[in-house]
C-alpha cells in the first residue's frame, strides 16, 4: 500500500529517530501499523503521525512515559487537564530552582571578578549601586566566643530563616566602633541573595580590602577610620565585609579577600562653620567702623583681596 512507510521513512517525516520509535514500540507508548511476517520489520501508516503527535506533545512537556502509555489506552479532558495542572505545578517548581541557581552563579561571578581585579592596598570611597541582601537574625557571643558559634547555630536553621547558604555570605557590623573592636565577631551575617529586604542604598562608600581568613582583616578599620578623617569624612551607616574571593575558589584560607565598605558623606567641621559666621560679623562690623570714620572718599580706597 502506497500510505504504508518503513521505519527509516516514518522517521523521516515525523522528526523521530528510528532508535526512539523501536524504544517506544518496546515499552508500549507507541507500536507500528504492522510487524513483517518474516523479518519482523515495523512498518508505519501516515495516519499514524496523528497518534505519533499524542506522544510527543506530552514527551517534550517531560510527561513520564508509562504515564503516557497508560493514557494511550485511556483518557479524556479531565485526565489529562489534571495531568498537564501537576506538570505545570512540576516545572514552576523547577523553575524556581533554575532561577535561584542562576542568581547564585551572577553574585559567585560578580565577587569573583571584582577580586581579580582590585587593589587591594588602596582605600577610596566609591559609589556603589543599590544591592539586595538578606540580614540574618542577630548574633549572641560569650566571652571568648568566635563567629564559628552563632554561624553554626543558625547554620541548623537556615530553612527557618529562608537562608540559601549557597549565596556568598559575610559580615554585618552596627558600626565602625563594633568593626574596630572585634573584626571577627559581625553583630549579623549577611547573604548576598537578590530576594532579601535588607538593601544596601547606592551612594557614596569608603571601601577598603584585606586578604586573610575570616575576621583577619589586620589594621584595616584603623585605616579605614585615618582616611576618613583625613579627608573630613562623616561614617554614616553600618559596615558590610563581603568575601569576593574565599573557600569556594581558594583552597588557602590566607589568599581570602575581603571587601569592606561603610556608608559616608562629605563633613563640614564646625569650625568652618564658625570661621564662616565670624567672617560674617567681621564684616558687618568693618562696615560700621568705616560709616563711623570721616569721610574719606577724597583719598582712593585701598582694599587687600
Amino acid at each position: 500500500m502506497d500510505d504504508i512507510l518503513s521505519i527509516q521513512e516514518f522517521s523521516k517525516i515525523s522528526g523521530v529517530e528510528s532508535s526512539t520509535l523501536r524504544y517506544w514500540d518496546e515499552i508500549g507508548v507507541f507500536t507500528p501499523l504492522q510487524r513483517h511476517p518474516e523479518n519482523n520489520y515495523r512498518y508505519y501508516s501516515a495516519a499514524q503521525l496523528l497518534a505519533l503527535n499524542f506522544v510527543t506533545v506530552l514527551s517534550d512537556l517531560e510527561i513520564p512515559l508509562k504515564t503516557i502509555a497508560d493514557l494511550r489506552k485511556s483518557r479524556d479532558p479531565e485526565k489529562l487537564l489534571d495531568l498537564l495542572e501537576k506538570q505545570e505545578h512540576q516545572m514552576d517548581m523547577e523553575m524556581r530552582s533554575l532561577r535561584q541557581r542562576y542568581s547564585i552563579i551572577h553574585a559567585r561571578r560578580e565577587l569573583i571578578n571584582l577580586g581579580a581585579k582590585v587593589d587591594e592596598k588602596v582605600i577610596s570611597v566609591e559609589t556603589l549601586d543599590e544591592k539586595a541582601m538578606i540580614l540574618w537574625p542577630r548574633n549572641e557571643y560569650n566571652d571568648g566566643d568566635s563567629f564559628i558559634k552563632p554561624l553554626s547555630e543558625l547554620i541548623s536553621h537556615t530553612s527557618d530563616y529562608h537562608i540559601n547558604l549557597s549565596f556568598p555570605v559575610g559580615g554585618y557590623f552596627d558600626n565602625m566602633d563594633t568593626f574596630s573592636r572585634a573584626p571577627d565577631r559581625p553583630d549579623h551575617f549577611v547573604s548576598v541573595d537578590p530576594i532579601g529586604t535588607y538593601t544596601r542604598k547606592a551612594g557614596e562608600y569608603l571601601v577598603g580590602y584585606a586578604r586573610g581568613y575570616y575576621g583577619d582583616i589586620g589594621d584595616l578599620p584603623a585605616r579605614m577610620s585615618a582616611y576618613a578623617a583625613e579627608h573630613s569624612l562623616y561614617i554614616t551607616g553600618p559596615v558590610l565585609v563581603l568575601y569576593l574571593l574565599e573557600e569556594i575558589c581558594s583552597q588557602d584560607p590566607a589568599s581570602y579577600l575581603a571587601q569592606c565598605f561603610v556608608a559616608v558623606s562629605k563633613r563640614r567641621t564646625r569650625d568652618k562653620s564658625n570661621e564662616e559666621r565670624r567672617g560674617y560679623t567681621g564684616d558687618r562690623r568693618a562696615s560700621n567702623d568705616r560709616r563711623s570714620q570721616p569721610d574719606r572718599r577724597s583719598q582712593p580706597e585701598r582694599r587687600s583681596w
